[in-house]
């Protein structure tokens, strides 16, 4: 039987995409970790910075090292956005880009470029089962928002929606096999039935399941009274708000294209906090935007202590040729390091606040590891947690926060 790897290199639809393949082929292959030798990869490149693009290129390097004659083939954003990079390794024997995943079966022969124009409806060829811990569903794909700094829409497509249907049945299937399963998509925000936004439809429809949910990455655009209000009758919701910021400046959240001003996002955490008193919020946010001045970042550290985040998710501006943003004049680096010297003090504070909220309080661990007598895991609300003992994996461990540490919480089992 034949070694395949599979790497993802990108989001969590990436992650579910690959979990997708795997699915389809199961028992056919030996699937072995990343940096393992194998006779097949499978990549699902990412593009959102030049750094993860140039990521996905080095990785073949790697991959070269450990077997100078494996078969590659190449998927995902970095692949959509320019092919000819990786069809310079004779190894890689095809590039697909991001569509037609789900063949991934059917084309394992075929050689060349088969990057093709991205499809204008939801291509439903992914199932992702059997995962033991933590499990994925795609409900979207694409994104019509054409921020200025951002090359997802031009790689990915425009926004088109899963049916409620397929959504609702694979999320069945999965929770046979694991306890938490995460909504995502590439703009989940932008979910539509008819051409209606419909996320609270969707979370209403998995309220059901014994595996708790989780949502992905969105915009603060959709936390409206009736989301909420659908969030907080789910015994399953896990309380746990990512949402997307980008810049504590207005000015600068002009010049992004982002459609929502400082004082609009705030609200919006006010209200989720008015339904999730201990809500954990956190946030993406990029230093160094092209037109943002030291003021105006002094501004974005303002605003997040305002918010009160527990955790911001942090990167350098990315220039990606194509979008608007890289026709502007750049920012040095030494510049934008600095910015994210002091970002990382005043994020290291939220989280350490947060963290302290939650000392006493009960926890629903869900086990992702256990090694030298200790299990570690995510609580519903994302702290990470550590308990003393052995558990299996995908098991949830009910324990009270006992300690601070530097990453998460200590935690004692509650029997």
């Amino acid at each position: 039987m034949k070694k395949i790897c599979l790497v993802n290199l990108g989001c969590k639809v990436n992650q579910y995409e690959l979990d997708s393949i795997q699915n389809s082929i199961q028992g056919e292959y030996e699937i072995v970790p990343p940096l393992s030798f194998a006779d097949v990869y499978v990549l699902n490149t990412c593009a959102v910075t030049s750094e993860a693009e140039k990521k996905s290129r080095q990785y073949i390097s790697k991959i070269l090292k450990l077997n100078k004659n494996a078969e590659i083939y190449v998927y995902g954003c970095a692949a959509q956005n320019n092919p000819e990079q990786f069809l310079k390794f004779p190894q890689v024997k095809a590039v697909y880009g991001n569509s037609k995943k789900g063949g991934f079966k059917q084309n394992i022969d075929k050689e060349g470029n088969f990057v093709c124009p991205l499809p204008t409806e939801y291509e439903d060829d992914l199932l992702s089962t059997n995962v033991r811990t933590r499990g994925y569903i795609k409900i979207q794909d694409g994104c019509n928002s054409f921020c200025s700094y951002c090359l997802i829409p031009f790689v990915r497509g425009r926004s088109r929606s899963r049916a409620l249907a397929s959504i609702v049945s694979e999320a069945e299937t999965l929770s046979k096999t694991c306890n938490e399963i995460v909504v995502t998509g590439i703009n989940v925000s932008d979910y539509r039935i008819d051409g209606n936004l419909a996320l609270p439809q969707v979370f209403a429809a998995l309220s059901h399941l014994k595996a708790r949910v989780r949502l992905s990455s969105f915009e603060v655009n959709i936390i409206t009274k009736e989301f909420l209000e659908v969030l907080s009758s789910m015994p399953n919701f896990c309380p746990h708000f990512h949402l997307s910021l980008q810049s504590g400046c207005d000015k600068v959240l002009k010049d992004m294209n982002r459609h929502y001003t400082t004082k609009e996002f705030l609200d919006k955490t006010q209200l989720i906090r008015q339904y999730f008193p201990n809500a954990c919020l956190t946030t993406d946010l990029i230093v160094g935007y092209p037109t943002e001045s030291e003021e105006d970042f002094d501004k974005t550290l303002a605003f997040l202590k305002e918010v009160g985040f527990a955790g911001v998710h942090y990167f350098a501006y990315s220039s990606r040729s194509g979008t608007r943003a890289s026709l502007l004049p750049q920012i040095n680096g030494e510049i934008i390091k600095k910015r994210e010297a002091k970002l990382k003090v005043v994020t290291q504070t939220l989280k350490e606040n947060y963290l302290k909220q939650n000392l006493e309080n009960d926890m629903e661990i869900l086990i992702e590891e256990s090694k030298n007598g200790i299990s570690e895991g995510f609580s519903r609300n994302y702290i990470r947690c550590y308990v003393d003992g052995i558990y299996p994996e995908g098991e949830i461990v009910c324990a009270k926060a006992k300690k601070m540490l530097e990453n998460g919480l200590f935690c004692q089992k509650i029997s």
